[in-house]
């Protein structure tokens, strides 16, 4: 067992699978000698060399669009964007060709590449540099979408996500990268698989990201008061461990979903729907949302601090339950 932070278990993901298979390669905006803009592949470059670390253009189109045909043609690249805000950019060329060519193809060809996806707000990083954009990618079919909250999940998701044929969305908060975390394996996470991060029996919270902290939080404030939170992680958005989310719900009849975008069309909204839809029978009360304000991301930290989901809005929304 060993401690990392969040950004070393992501470089020792890649690396592992890198010292494995040659076929596997790294590009993206100052990922090379510089070690990436939050230094998550500091000496990678050093290690594997320039062809396979490899800085590219100021260009997310070129990013993901290098990815779909090296990917198609016998790679296993891992494209880091600097910022998720900046998917926009590249949009074309993931939701048209990189979601839809193993459909189209009649599953006649692989694509097995992974795209690092920095997001979230906190670090005063403004509005374009910010948002939180999973529910974007969880919308499109032919996409999976990973959202590790620790080191170790961090670690094994990254493995079983460079080993997928498909493309894989792989979301980081940026925030998180210097937390801290005890890695007990490096075997691989497999996707669609959550995990209860706290057993409890009053009230199913489901975070995502930076979110399960504050779920945690919030469960050791109500702990003191006699209520028992079950903090459960998805780790996987697409596919979805509905499985877990039935099991945790039978238990505590009562739901909270918090993640950080904005709370109007987030992923939150369609993990609510599910369990309305399908564990309708399991509630004695109605699922409640919690996301960030419909508002671009302040600079100001106050601002910030005051647009964000919190613990607090944990602990109100499961006392407005009781």
């Amino acid at each position: 067992m060993s401690v990392m932070t969040y950004g070393e278990a992501i470089r020792e993901g890649m690396s592992i699978r890198m010292r494995e298979d040659n076929n596997v390669v790294l590009f993206g905006e100052d990922v090379g000698a510089f070690g990436g803009c939050f230094g998550v592949t500091a000496g990678m470059f050093d290690e594997f060399g320039e062809d396979r670390v490899r800085d590219t253009p100021i260009s997310e189109g070129v990013i993901i669009g290098a990815a779909v045909g090296s990917s198609a043609t016998g790679l296993r690249p891992i494209a880091e964007l600097m910022f998720c805000d900046f998917l926009t950019v590249g949009m074309d060329q993931l939701v048209n060709q990189a979601a839809k060519m193993r459909y189209m193809f009649g599953g006649k060809i692989s694509l097995p590449m992974v795209v690092r996806l920095p997001l979230g707000a906190g670090v005063s990083a403004a509005a374009q540099h910010s948002q939180s954009l999973e529910a974007w990618v969880t919308h499109v079919p032919g996409l999976k979408v990973v959202y590790p909250s620790t080191p170790q999940d961090a670690l094994g998701l990254m493995l079983s996500s460079i080993d997928d044929n498909n493309p894989v969305m792989y979301l980081e908060h940026k925030a998180m990268y210097a937390a801290k975390g005890e890695v007990a394996s490096l075997d691989p996470i497999p996707l669609g698989k959550g995990d209860i991060k706290r057993a409890g029996t009053d009230v199913t919270v489901i975070a995502t990201g930076k979110m399960v902290s504050e779920a945690l939080a919030a469960a050791e404030t109500l702990a003191k008061e006699g209520v028992e939170l079950e903090v459960l992680d998805p780790r996987t958005l697409n596919p979805l461990d509905v499985g877990l989310i039935a099991q945790s719900i039978e238990k505590t009849s009562r739901v909270v979903v918090i993640t950080e975008e904005c709370k109007r069309g987030g992923f939150a909204g369609e993990i609510s729907a599910i369990i309305a839809e399908e564990l309708f029978d399991l509630l004695d009360g109605p699922p409640i949302r919690i996301g960030a304000l419909n508002s671009p991301v302040p600079f100001a930290p106050v601002l910030e601090q005051y647009y964000l989901p919190n613990k607090d809005d944990v602990i109100a929304a499961v006392k407005k339950l009781a």
